[in-house]
């Protein structure tokens, strides 16, 4: 199994890793916030096997200094385990940066996924119709992560986009998500941790961590009415076409 998105700290990546492995998920997408986030994520990519980065910066990152930096991710997204750009996109939610800044620092992610030629996964919190927008044009590989747009969904499936659910998949009033969740077809659904955020619903209130992404495959598979097992390796496959694995 592989957890497409989790936040690992390098100096907890022995322990995590291990534990994930022990549950079965042998490939980890670690994901960057931060330009120096990206260099730990490189860090951990290249100790461990089936590990990769995703390297970009936050959304509540882009009313500071870290917004001037998006030219520093060029260099690191040329290493090998760099799969893609991101997280990026839009927080309308927490607003902490302006939204004026957000779409540049957005614009410039895409431009710089399009110019290497890698998957996007894209941050959305309430910006639906902006992150539509910034998405027009955009032609590469899109991953929606930790999908909680319903409103999304209908450009999702349109444009043919990766969908990722989390933990809150498992939630007992995520019925949107559910829905959701049986109408993306089976080549585009991913499924992440987002840890240490979100735990699942069997381990909720913990820290979340890579291991329990088999708590959300298995929501999945009840949600959508099919094995569990087969469907952790379309997910699996899925990855693997959405990230160049």
């Amino acid at each position: 199994m592989i957890d497409t998105h989790a936040h690992v700290e390098l100096g907890a990546a022995r322990e995590v890793l291990a534990r994930a492995r022990s549950a079965g998920v042998d490939r980890v997408i670690v994901i960057a916030t931060t330009v120096a986030g990206a260099r730990d994520a490189l860090d951990i990519a290249e100790e461990y096997d089936g590990v990769f980065a995703s390297l970009g910066i936050h959304p509540h990152e882009a009313g500071g200094e870290e917004a001037a930096r998006v030219d520093e991710l060029r260099a690191l997204l040329a290493h090998p385990r760099a799969v893609a750009v991101g997280e990026t996109g839009l927080d309308h939610y927490r607003d902490y940066a302006p939204h004026d800044a957000q779409a540049r620092l957005f614009d410039r992610q895409l431009a710089l996924a399009r110019e290497t030629q890698k998957p996007v996964v894209v941050h959305t919190r309430a910006a639906d119709a902006d992150t539509v927008e910034r998405l027009n044009g955009f032609e590469g590989t899109v991953v929606l992560h930790c999908f909680s747009s319903p409103a999304l969904l209908q450009t999702a499936l349109d444009r043919r986009y990766y969908v990722s659910f989390a933990g809150n998949l498992t939630y007992k009033n995520a019925y949107d998500l559910r829905a959701a969740a049986r109408a993306v077809s089976r080549d585009r659904l991913l499924v992440e941790t987002d840890s240490p955020y979100l735990a699942p619903q069997p381990v909720r209130g913990k820290r979340n961590e890579p291991a329990n992404v088999v708590h959300t495959l298995e929501a999945l598979a009840s949600a959508r009415g099919e094995d569990a097992t087969e469907l952790a390796a379309q997910v699996d496959a899925n990855a693997t076409a959405a990230f160049g694995l």
